[in-house]
């Protein structure tokens, strides 16, 4: 039976993987409701299996990714989000995660994707060749934010929906003065005028 560890910040979601997975060959060993929890569990119980959101707390799933990827850790990792771009799909695949879903799909969706995933597969059904070569070549904007860090991508997400300085210190456990170093940093290299064009530069990437 395959150890899970399921990370987002939504009880219902988590009981929801949990009781979908654990009607196959899965058992749910441990939950997280942000990105530094999904890191110290899964430190100390190295599941088989991560089913992890992107939009979560304190360090988002981009960077989660990252960083079990950096310090070792080879649990395969299936991303379940309501982003929905080809974007979020091709950056997930190259930070290293084995399978993408999204929450709109159908229930039967996760437990194939965590089958064929534990099975030796990828997964990640909706992405085109044509996405993947188009993340490969972009152009402008698209070339733009793929140079940027995971937590600038996260930062500018926050932005984009409207938060403050404050409202994403206080979620990302950073200080004011940061966030507002990575603000001007992400005009800078976006050559946008303001946050408000950052904000339509994000909805018309599907970033939001």
């Amino acid at each position: 039976m395959y150890k899970v560890l399921v990370v987002d910040d939504h009880p219902f979601i988590r009981e929801t993987v949990k009781m979908v997975l654990e009607q196959d060959n899965f058992r749910v060993i441990a939950e997280a409701d942000c990105g530094l929890t999904a890191m110290k569990l899964a430190r100390q119980h190295h599941p088989d299996l991560i089913v992890l959101d992107i939009a979560i707390p304190k360090m988002d799933g981009l960077e989660v990714i990252s960083r079990l990827h950096d310090i070792g850790l080879s649990q395969r990792i299936l991303v379940l989000t309501s982003q929905l771009s080809d974007y979020y799909a091709v950056r997930c695949m190259r930070l290293g995660a084995t399978g993408f879903v999204s929450k709109t799909e159908g229930l039967n969706e996760l437990s194939k994707a965590a089958n064929a995933i534990m099975s030796g597969y990828t997964y990640f059904p909706n992405l085109s060749i044509n996405a993947i070569t188009r993340s490969d070549v972009g152009i402008q904007e698209s070339d733009a934010i793929k140079l940027l860090s995971n937590r600038e991508i996260s930062i500018l997400q926050y932005l984009a929906m409207g938060m403050t300085n404050k409202e994403i210190s206080d979620l990302m456990l950073l200080s004011n003065k940061t966030i507002s170093t990575f603000k001007t940093r992400l005009i800078e290299k976006l050559n946008v005028k303001s946050v408000v064009h950052l904000a339509e530069l994000a909805k018309r990437n599907n970033l939001i």
